[in-house]
């Protein structure tokens, strides 16, 4: 098993680095590696709001540049009360490049969090497997 506490302090410590120019919303993510290693990301504004990326894609974008492709679980942290749950499009990114067994870690900005996977958050989800003949 892995430290939880310190994946979501990871992710608490990468929202300082967010740039929510507009939304004033700061999110932080953590994501763990198979063997150990942690990729961070924090989301990043633009004033073409589709051109705005996530903290999770950031993290999971990098740990891929660098040759990753096996994942444990990804810690999310907002400056918010609510849990931070990925939106739509960070949930397909997960899991087409982490898969749906991957622990997926919600955190409010008082790292009080709760765990779920990510087959739970986006079931029925559409992958490689309808792109193959």
């Amino acid at each position: 098993m892995y430290d939880i506490k310190n994946l979501v302090q990871q992710a608490i410590n990468a929202r300082s680095k967010a740039l929510p120019t507009y939304s004033n919303f700061h999110v932080g993510a953590a994501l763990l590696t198979d063997d150990g290693k942690v990729y961070t990301g924090a989301n990043i504004e633009n004033s073409s709001y589709s051109l705005t990326i996530c903290a999770e894609r950031t993290a999971v974008f990098q740990a891929v540049l660098e040759g990753e492709r096996k994942f444990t679980a990804i810690a999310i942290a907002s400056d918010g009360e609510a849990l931070c749950s990925p939106c739509g499009a960070c949930r397909q990114v997960l899991s087409d490049l982490c898969g749906g067994n991957i622990d997926v870690i919600m955190a409010n900005h008082k790292g009080e969090y709760k765990i779920f996977k990510l087959s739970e958050l986006i079931p029925h989800s559409f992958g490689e497997e309808f792109l193959k003949p």
